[in-house]
């Protein structure tokens, strides 16, 4: 699906399509998330879940990945380390956000957990 914004032709992935997790998987490995996420849940303590919210979430790449991780405990000292390098491997900036126990509404795709 496309929409003009001024200038731009700004592209969106039709979440309906009986595609979209398949190409959304494909895409995420492209871009190296699935590593790098797989590499924080490994270093950062007890990661009960993680998503992926926000624009990345809704088909939109917008330059920002905004993750949210669940747990207790988790090392922030290794989270805010490991967040200097990622705009490095991934080309975008990544948001993390923690909290001690998922709220049960959290809008997005579930990368990590069940």
């Amino acid at each position: 699906m496309a929409a003009d914004e001024g200038k731009t032709k700004v592209y969106r992935a039709n979440e309906r399509h009986p595609f979209f997790t398949e190409i959304q998987g494909m895409v995420s490995k492209f871009l190296g998330l699935d590593e790098l996420v797989e590499k924080i849940v490994k270093r950062m303590g007890a990661v009960e879940r993680a998503y992926i919210i926000g624009d990345y979430a809704k088909g939109k790449d917008s330059g920002t990945v905004d993750v949210i991780l669940i747990g207790k405990n988790l090392d922030e000292t290794y989270l805010n380390f490991i967040l200097d390098k990622t705009y490095e491997k991934v080309n975008r900036k990544v948001k993390v956000e923690i909290l001690d126990k998922d709220p049960g509404n959290i809008s997005g795709i579930l990368i990590f957990g069940n």
